[in-house]
């Protein structure tokens, strides 16, 4: 019962605070260098570095398009555009915009529609159960169609597909010419937030400048046109090596803009990659490739026509265009919270000194006795008391001391 009504009663406390003035060198040094840490944190990094004050739009609305232009020899033909670019393709993925593009060359197979026999290891008789289960079922050049039948060199089963059959093993001379294409890059970008529109090239460019100029990060770094081999070399990549097997490349265009100052200094800041670059040491699966087919009949009669197809491996290089975006412009809301912030996080240097006066001070006692006082509502009545009484003594002509309840000490000699 007893412990029960003490915790009622100190549940019932009030807490305010007392001043108590330590005139110490090292606490006060302290004190003033951890609040003056906390001020240049504030200033230099959440301020002028993060850009605090600010209210921030990385919602970007973005178009891409891309043109390749150039000539190469490839199985004894002249090459161009029509040749050795794939359609355009839009890839989905956590970046807000992806435009892709590749660049290939490619194996060629001539192929006819027809059937041709699957050597399987059979017993002497075929069951019903394995004639079912072979039929329409897949293999990796066409689909078994069920029919079996014993022969002197074993069973065999029939196969629709296309022939002849792909063959993996030829070796494949890559166009070198690949190295001097170029890749025009027409990047526009809204900030919807704040209504701004930007595109990746000024407007003050003319048509003599933009025939003539490819891209460089120091010289030429308004200039949208890139060529093939720089932005290989600026990904750390041989031309030799990726032609053999194809790859992945990434442009990224960045836009990070700060709309306090003049629009026109919001503009792109281009880097690359090597988006497969986990899969170069692996032993399956490396670089990129893919497969398409054109197709065709030879005319011998309504009834005798047959059907021909082309069927190309192409090993690519492919650019994925990866565009992101982030504006900032200065508003009042932003500002208010940081600044709070700022003024709240100056006290840390005054908890830190408590930390160092009531643990590792030699006076820690005598400041732990002056800071924590506790007062009961007798000692307060007894001190009422003893007031009242002690002004029906007071000669009019003295004055009562104003005490602002401040209590100094002095731990320098104590340190």
């Amino acid at each position: 019962m007893s412990m029960l009504w003490r915790f009622i009663t100190d549940f019932f406390t009030y807490e305010t605070t007392k001043s108590v003035v330590v005139k110490s060198w090292s606490v006060g040094i302290i004190n003033r260098v951890v609040q003056l840490l906390i001020i240049i944190y504030f200033v230099c990094w959440v301020f002028l570095h993060e850009k605090a004050y600010q209210v921030k739009d990385s919602g970007i609305e973005s178009s891409v398009m891309t043109k390749v232009k150039g000539f190469g020899y490839h199985n004894n033909r002249v090459m161009d555009v029509a040749d050795y670019v794939a359609p355009t393709q839009v890839v989905y993925s956590s970046m807000p915009l992806a435009e892709s593009q590749n660049i290939f060359q490619s194996v060629l197979t001539k192929q006819s529609c027809g059937s041709l026999s699957l050597a399987l290891s059979l017993t002497h008789s075929l069951t019903h159960s394995l004639t079912h289960s072979l039929t329409h079922s897949l293999s990796s050049t066409g689909i078994i169609t069920g029919a079996c039948v014993n022969s002197s060199e074993g069973g065999r089963c029939e196969m629709e597909g296309w022939c002849p059959a792909e063959n993996d093993k030829v070796i494949m001379q890559p166009m070198m010419e690949v190295e001097n294409f170029t890749i025009f890059i027409k990047n526009s970008i809204r900030f919807p937030m704040f209504n701004v529109t930007r595109g990746n090239f000024p407007s003050s460019l003319n048509t003599t400048y933009i025939r003539s100029c490819t891209y460089d990060p120091e010289h030429n770094r308004h200039c949208p046109i890139f060529k093939v081999g720089d932005v290989l070399r600026y990904t750390g990549q041989n031309f030799s090596t990726i032609a053999q097997t194809g790859g992945e490349i990434g442009i990224n265009i960045e836009w990070e803009c700060n709309l306090d100052e003049s629009e026109e200094r919001c503009e792109p800041h281009y880097s690359f990659t090597r988006l497969d670059a986990v899969f170069q040491k692996n032993a399956i699966s490396q670089g990129y490739n893919f497969r398409f087919a054109k197709y065709y009949k030879t005319e011998n009669g309504m009834e005798n026509r047959t059907d021909f197809r082309t069927l190309h491996k192409a090993y690519a290089i492919r650019f994925d265009i990866l565009v992101t975006g982030l504006a900032g412009k200065f508003n009042t809301v932003p500002t208010l919270i940081n600044l709070v912030a700022a003024f709240t996080s100056v006290g840390l240097g005054t908890v830190l000194c408590d930390i160092i006066l009531l643990n590792f001070l030699k006076g820690a006692d005598q400041y732990k006795a002056k800071k924590f006082e506790e007062v009961s509502e007798s000692q307060i009545q007894i001190l009422l008391s003893q007031e009242s009484c002690s002004q029906l003594s007071i000669k009019p002509e003295e004055k009562i001391s104003d005490d602002s309840g401040a209590v100094s000490l002095c731990l320098d000699q104590q340190l």
